[in-house]
């Protein structure tokens, strides 16, 4: 069977990390725990790390090294990000009269974006080993995805396995549903990510926005 990493599509991998990047210059600067431009260089190196391991001969050499920085990467970009909504929190509770509407609005939607991303990228590196390991049935599965229920008449995809858009669909439908819709978490440490997702983008949305449309009108 090929190896499930080197048939999976990276365009769109880097295309939403490239959209992370874009999403940091939203934010205020207040709003940022240091210069937004550290995170930004962050999210730049995840996507070299991934652009420069994605050839066939660097996929197997590299694979763990890339995982171990992907994984560290990805778990600074969500602490600054929550960091940022907890900023967001703090001047909407400690300073309301001086909180600008408009920029909070840009803020909180760039805010949730970037969570979606984030987990999305968090899902496709922790689900069976990630990339270099789902399809090898050594480590146990993170989610159930809907075609590994059925026959491989309804999928036409003998030995299928998830791509990143299907971890990015789990993410966006977690983060506006603020639960699982199709595809189910298996472990604990799905159900913590899954649900910090969901306590985060339930502030974002409830809290964050809420207030600053108030601040608006």
């Amino acid at each position: 069977m090929q190896h499930p990493e080197k048939r999976e599509p990276r365009w769109h991998i880097e295309l939403a990390i490239i959209c992370a990047i874009v999403l940091q210059f939203v934010l205020a600067d207040k709003l940022t725990v240091g210069p937004k431009y550290l995170i930004t260089a962050l999210e730049a190196f995840l996507l070299i790390v991934l652009a420069i391991t994605r050839h066939d001969s660097l996929i197997y050499k590299s694979a763990r090294l890339r995982r171990l920085a992907g994984l560290i990467l990805t778990g600074m970009i969500s602490v600054a990000n929550i960091s940022s909504l907890i900023l967001v929190l703090y001047h909407l509770l400690n300073h309301p009269d001086k909180a600008d509407g408009r920029s909070l609005i840009f803020s909180a939607v760039a805010i949730f974006l970037t969570n979606i991303i984030v987990f999305g990228l968090w899902y496709w590196q922790l689900d069976g080993g990630g990339p270099g390991g789902r399809g090898t049935h050594q480590p146990p599965i993170d989610f159930l995805f809907p075609q590994r229920t059925v026959t491989v008449a309804f999928t036409e995809q003998p030995n299928w396995q998830p791509s990143f858009f299907d971890y990015l669909y789990v993410s966006i439908t977690n983060a506006t549903a603020f639960s699982p819709t199709d595809t189910m978490p298996l472990t604990h440490r799905a159900k913590l990510l899954m649900s910090t997702q969901g306590v985060t983008s339930l502030l974002t949305v409830a809290l964050v926005a809420a207030r600053a449309i108030n601040i608006l009108a």
